[in-house]
């Protein structure tokens, strides 16, 4: 009996772009480039390649000289690992409550990490040291899981952005009290982008511990790593990432990735484009009567306010998210790849089902 033939085809239109994620974009051609390259031959596994040592000297170009990256395979699964690697067992996190650990990780941090998310009312999206005490106490109190790390993300999930003296008082703030402080760089390269600094003026030289680093959503296949920044924060990282089950066979896939990003000033190219493109559809879209913008545009992310059967229409001509639906809030995100035409086209169709 002959196999059914499984030829690779196309099964979709590449020409079609929505606002819904930057994870919904493809990888960057440099990258895709970067993995052919790496491919043929045999590479040692688990992490002892050529490429995953060259990515240890590039994290330290951009993080300073006592940086490690630990790849992993995702997101989440950069967050669990070194959220763990900086607390106890009854250790505590103290989180914005639209963090996307708490919000969009399943329970990951409790259920996998098994740590206590105690989250905090950020308006903005934004942690303060004030704000940050209103969950700062009761570390002699065997009753309540301890607050041992303070968690922020850079940009927010709400597309702000902090400069680097915030974050730097808020490392500040967290060390006095004892706590190590957590970033979520998913979106890095966006913020440092948006402020036109080196990515280690927001991680290492404003006194960050530990850093989730993002390739995904700025044009990697798949890959992020954990940056350890401050060595005696942590310790066992190795254990930790094979535990969690982030421990990539074949890494050099993974590092390579990251390589490509970092190594000339594609991450940057990249986020840059992304913000623009963001910040051309909230001007587009600021104009026209009945759209609220919520919140600052400091990244590639637009949330705005609209008339709910507007957006359902809109939802069928392109791909995006409500944020709240009961408000009518919808989020619109820019990606590496998303053109001026594509913005240009969205508008045109907002202001049209707007005026219907």
């Amino acid at each position: 009996m002959n196999p059914p033939k499984t030829d690779a085809r196309r099964h979709h239109d590449p020409e079609v772009r929505g606002f819904a994620s930057d994870n919904y974009a493809g990888a960057h051609p440099e990258v895709l480039a970067a993995l052919a390259l790496a491919n043929g031959g045999h590479q040692v596994a688990y992490g002892e390649d050529s490429y995953t040592e060259n990515l240890q000297q590039l994290v330290r170009s951009h993080f300073g000289p006592t940086a490690e990256a630990f790849p992993v395979f995702n997101g989440t699964g950069a967050n669990v690992v070194a959220l763990q690697a900086v607390t106890d067992r009854w250790g505590a996190v103290i989180c914005a409550e639209s963090a996307h650990i708490n919000v969009d990780e399943c329970g990951a941090p409790e259920r996998v990490g098994g740590l206590k998310l105690l989250t905090v009312p950020a308006p903005d999206g934004k942690l303060t040291p004030e704000l940050i005490d209103r969950q700062a106490y009761g570390w002699d109190d065997e009753h309540r899981a301890m607050p041992q790390v303070v968690s922020i993300a850079q940009a927010t999930e709400l597309g702000t952005v902090y400069t680097p003296e915030e974050i730097r008082a808020l490392c500040e703030h967290a060390h006095a009290h004892g706590m190590k402080v957590h970033l979520d760089g998913s979106r890095l390269a966006n913020a440092a982008a948006t402020l036109n600094v080196p990515m280690r003026t927001l991680t290492n030289a404003a006194g960050v511990d530990i850093l989730s680093l993002g390739g995904t959503k700025n044009g990697a296949l798949f890959g992020e790593a954990v940056v350890v920044l401050n060595q005696d924060a942590v310790s066992h990282m190795k254990h930790l990432r094979k535990l969690s089950m982030q421990l990539a066979s074949k890494m050099r896939f993974v590092s390579v990735q990251l390589e490509a990003l970092l190594a000339r000033d594609l991450w940057l190219r990249n986020a840059g484009h992304a913000n623009e493109m963001a910040r051309r559809l909230a001007e587009g879209v600021r104009a026209l009567h009945g759209v609220e913008i919520l919140y600052p545009v400091q990244a590639n992310a637009v949330f705005a306010r609209l008339p709910h059967d507007v957006s359902e229409r809109l939802q069928k001509r392109f791909r995006f998210y409500f944020w709240d639906e009961t408000a009518g809030d919808v989020r619109w995100m820019c990606a590496f790849d998303t053109t001026e035409e594509d913005v240009d086209t969205f508008v045109a169709a907002l202001k049209e089902e707007m005026a219907r």
